[in-house]
């Protein structure tokens, strides 16, 4: 244990950036070997609009990301955050349950928060947009809604009380649990199942994207399953009945159109219907 902290301590900015791009790499490779969905779309220029993305979100965090080192280094400082108030334990322990917390504060709650507020949710609808979800769809995240997850995530590592390696930690798992349960891939149903029990699988991320309510308003999870099973958010959807976007945006041009995409915050809202 004390190998991988001192690792995710002083985790080379490559090695993150790797981790990236290979993940990427590896689960591009498997969907274009074997597609779930074979989906009729020029998969180069649509992974271009989605690595665009993936860039401004990139620099975001760079930007910003002395607000979060700093953060992290008061909460130790001052042992401040619930790590810090809870009873001594292994560094095991504290780890799990570091990442827990950090799942629940900095990721499910605050994609929950996304869909409620209108005013988030006009940021965060970019991601939903996506009418053919692959691994490149998990950072198709608007720059704005890059800021706002920025501001969550500090939030939670304020709360958590995470040190820095813990963060560096969370969003390495993070980066690759989202490429996989994005990936035009699908494992057996029953292996599914299981797997959802305790992390996030393919099918049940994939339920969220469906294209429209209450699927969408469902699943939030981005690690662990744990918070949808415990909040009531979990929602199940046989995969061959999927329709991936959102019934506000399913048209080529608005959804497909990098242009359109970064003005979609600023458009008229669309209120969305429901299936039930």
């Amino acid at each position: 244990m004390e190998t991988l902290i001192s690792y995710f301590e002083s985790i080379p900015s490559s090695h993150r950036a790797l981790i990236l791009a290979g993940g990427i790499a590896l689960f591009w490779l498997i969907e274009s070997a074997v597609p779930f969905v074979k989906f009729k779309y020029n998969k180069w220029q649509h992974a271009g609009i989605n690595i665009f993305f993936t860039l401004t979100t990139i620099v975001v965090n760079f930007c910003l990301a002395f607000i979060l080192i700093r953060t992290a280094q008061w909460t130790v400082d001052h042992q401040f955050g619930l790590l810090h108030w809870l009873p001594e334990m292994s560094s095991w322990l504290f780890t799990v349950t570091g990442l827990l917390l950090l799942d629940f504060i900095g990721a499910y709650l605050a994609h929950l928060v996304e869909h409620k507020v209108r005013f988030l949710w006009r940021f965060h609808l970019i991601h939903h947009t996506d009418t053919w979800i692959d691994t490149t769809s998990g950072n198709r995240h608007h720059p704005g809604e890059s800021v706002i997850r920025f501001v969550f995530t500090t939030i939670g590592v304020l709360l958590v009380g995470c040190p820095m390696w813990l963060v560096f930690l969370y969003q390495t798992l993070s980066v690759v649990a989202t490429q996989f349960t994005h990936a035009n891939i699908a494992l057996p149903k029953k292996a599914d199942k299981i797997i959802s029990y305790v992390l996030v699988s393919p099918d049940m991320h994939k339920v969220h994207h469906h294209y429209v309510l209450p699927f969408t308003d469902s699943n939030y999870g981005n690690i662990f399953s744990v918070w949808d099973r415990l909040f009531g958010t979990f929602r199940t959807l046989d995969r061959e009945q999927i329709v991936y976007g959102v019934d506000t945006h399913m048209k080529p041009e608005e959804h497909n159109k990098l242009a359109n995409l970064l003005a979609i915050p600023f458009q008229k809202y669309r209120s969305p219907q429901s299936e039930e």
